[in-house]
């Protein structure tokens, strides 16, 4: 399963559609998503978006896109870009970007039982 967050209001536009994606793909050439061990590496872009945001759970299995693990920064961790739309039938859950009181990501329950890399 890979993870892609964005705002509630994107994906209530998003959620009845039978893919979609263009936006992004035009914008990066592919749709960032991530691993949920290093989820908490990439939360901290979300945390100052005041909005409602959901983290899209995505079986892999089921996209019809190609996925490619890339390290695109050298960092020596190898992140899921998804190169073409996402049809919907691959979402497994949505479920909400958790914040503390201090605005930082907190895990949720469903991802608990695995450790962060």
């Amino acid at each position: 399963m890979i993870l892609h967050c964005m705002t509630k209001r994107k994906w209530d536009k998003k959620k009845n559609e039978k893919e979609w994606g263009q936006e992004e793909l035009d914008l990066g050439g592919f749709i960032h998503c991530s691993t949920i061990e290093y989820f908490w590496r990439v939360a901290p872009i979300f945390e100052n978006i005041m909005e409602p945001m959901v983290i899209l759970c995505i079986d892999e299995e089921k996209l019809l896109s190609e996925v490619r693990y890339e390290d695109g920064d050298s960092c020596g961790r190898y992140y899921p870009h998804i190169y073409g739309k996402i049809n919907n039938d691959a979402i497994l859950q949505v479920l909400p970007f958790l914040k503390t009181s201090n605005g930082k990501y907190q895990k949720n329950l469903e991802f608990k039982s695995i450790i962060d890399k």
